[in-house]
């Protein structure tokens, strides 16, 4: 017997609401007896975590030497054969029915909710992990959330993932008799939250600069005139702001160009213009991984605009002081967020969070004499990751009425959104030199507070989804590298896995 997995409209990814509809094909060589075959649409949140070393913190000498966590974040069952009718006529308790050689199908149909629904106890299959010659049972945990269903995740091999599938299963009632199966692989991206109403505020992050004064290099020394010493020119250095901007919340969207603003402005009177040598825009996205007493932090990156022996003017000699001069928007206005950044979430061992860096390059002088001295300004800014799929209007209509997150109070991000002031120098990064070596920013940055309800916005309930219609709209991409389940221990070269930074 063969066992397959047929959907009438496969889809690039699923989101909440869709219907999935589709057939079971039974391909039977010779008669076979069996009692059912059930089709689930699961999803499941695996991390695997290492053992600290021992000695190192963390370390617990009486576990095991990685702790495995499972959460069935999403468990719906139908039984497609036999149908009710066709129970009622059986009169014996175990039933069986024998099928004859051909190919048989079965429909089945489900529909996605809003809201996870994680069970406080798992099978003991789908607690069971076998590595090679290895065989885990992970343990059951008592953390579990409400929230809105995950995106698909990979891209960490061995440590976490997040699966949607559908898995067919054709019983046979002889315990001695192995059950047919088969599993088909889903991609699923969620719904966005509903938006706040737009408003005129920014979120923003700033740094100011004071540029040293010139000084030329010395002559060398002839036979006819001495060797004369460099001295600072009289010119007045330019002392300079530096803000990155997005529309409050800072939220940017998938697939998408950054609706992104990049201000410089002069704080003192002098003649010299500013101008662009570099540009870099970079999304960075932290991933929390926990596995019962474990945690472990990685971090992901996608170079959005990356520009460098630029020679922009800002401004002219002329340009009063606190005058905002704007970056150029066409450098990234045409540029997308990559369709693999999984949007931001927050489930029962796994966390998504994102920052977004900004590399500006600045240097001064004049049209045809721009001076060597050279700074680069790093600019970081907590965001979230929308999916741009848009609720649908019957949602939006509810939440208004009951007062959804589009109108709660939610937990700020900052302190410094209504009132602009600098990033204090505490917390600045220094400013890029060449010599700088790279630093691990795993213990770097704190969890940022997201514009996300503690739980899932009542609207959400899935009492009420199974009365939307699925959304009706464009189906944006979503990618996520393929890789192997969760097969053994890997490891990650480097913190950032891409090569298209100009900076280490």
């Amino acid at each position: 017997m063969a066992v397959h997995i047929q959907l009438d409209r496969p889809h690039a990814y699923f989101t909440n609401l869709d219907i999935i509809t589709g057939r079971i094909i039974l391909s039977i060589f010779s008669e076979e007896t069996i009692s059912a075959v059930n089709v689930k649409l699961e999803c499941e949140s695996r991390t695997r975590l290492a053992m600290p070393p021992r000695g190192g913190p963390g370390y617990r000498g009486d576990r095991s030497q990685t702790e495995l966590e499972v959460h069935k974040l999403l468990y719906k069952v139908q039984t497609v054969f036999p149908s009710a009718e066709l129970l009622q006529q059986q009169s014996g308790e175990k039933s069986s029915f024998t099928l004859r050689p051909g190919s048989h199908e079965y429909p089945f149909q489900f529909k996605i909710p809003f809201n996870n629904s994680c069970s406080s106890t798992n099978s003991m299959f789908t607690n069971l992990h076998v590595s090679g010659a290895r065989m885990e049972m992970a343990r059951d945990t008592n953390r579990h959330v409400k929230k809105p269903l995950p995106p698909t995740l990979s891209g960490f091999p061995g440590e976490a993932e997040i699966q949607y599938f559908l898995k067919a299963t054709v019983q046979r009632p002889a315990f001695y008799k192995e059950n047919f199966r088969a599993r088909s692989a889903l991609n699923f991206l969620p719904i966005e939250p509903p938006r706040a109403a737009p408003n005129q505020r920014e979120s923003y992050a700033r740094r100011n600069h004071q540029f040293a004064p010139h000084v030329p290099l010395p002559q060398k020394q002839s036979i006819l005139r001495k060797q004369s010493t460099g001295s600072i020119s009289g010119t007045i250095p330019p002392k300079i702001s530096i803000d990155g901007r997005l529309p409050d919340p800072a939220v940017i969207t998938l697939n998408e160009p950054l609706p992104l603003r990049v201000l410089v402005k002069k704080l003192n009177e002098t003649p010299e213009i500013i101008f662009l040598r570099l540009l870099q825009v970079e999304l960075i996205g932290y991933t929390q991984i926990r596995a019962h007493e474990l945690e472990r932090k990685e971090a992901s990156s996608w170079v959005i605009v990356s520009l460098a022996n630029l020679t922009i003017p800002l401004g002219n000699s002329n340009t009063p002081i606190n005058k905002d001069m704007e970056i150029d928007k066409k450098l990234w206005s045409t540029i997308p967020v990559p369709n693999s950044v999984p949007p931001s979430f927050d489930t029962c061992n796994l966390t998504r969070y994102y920052e977004l860096e900004i590399r500006v390059g600045l240097a001064y002088g004049s049209s045809g004499n721009i001076k060597p001295e050279f700074t680069v300004q790093s600019l970081r800014m907590p965001v979230q990751v929308y999916s741009g799929i848009t609720p649908p209007p019957a949602l939006l209509a509810e939440l208004a009425k009951r007062g959804g997150p589009s109108t709660a109070k939610v937990r700020p991000q900052q302190d410094t959104r209504t009132r602009p002031s600098p990033v204090s120098s505490s917390s600045q990064p220094p400013p890029f030199s060449p010599s700088m070596q790279p630093s691990s920013t795993s213990t770097n940055f704190a969890h940022p507070s997201f514009d996300m309800p503690e739980d899932a916005p009542p609207s959400y309930e899935d009492t009420m989804a199974e009365d939307l219609a699925p959304v009706d709209g464009p189906r944006r991409d979503y990618q996520q590298p393929q890789t192997a389940p969760l097969v053994g221990d890997s490891k990650r070269t480097g913190l950032f896995g891409g090569s298209e930074r100009l900076f280490p």
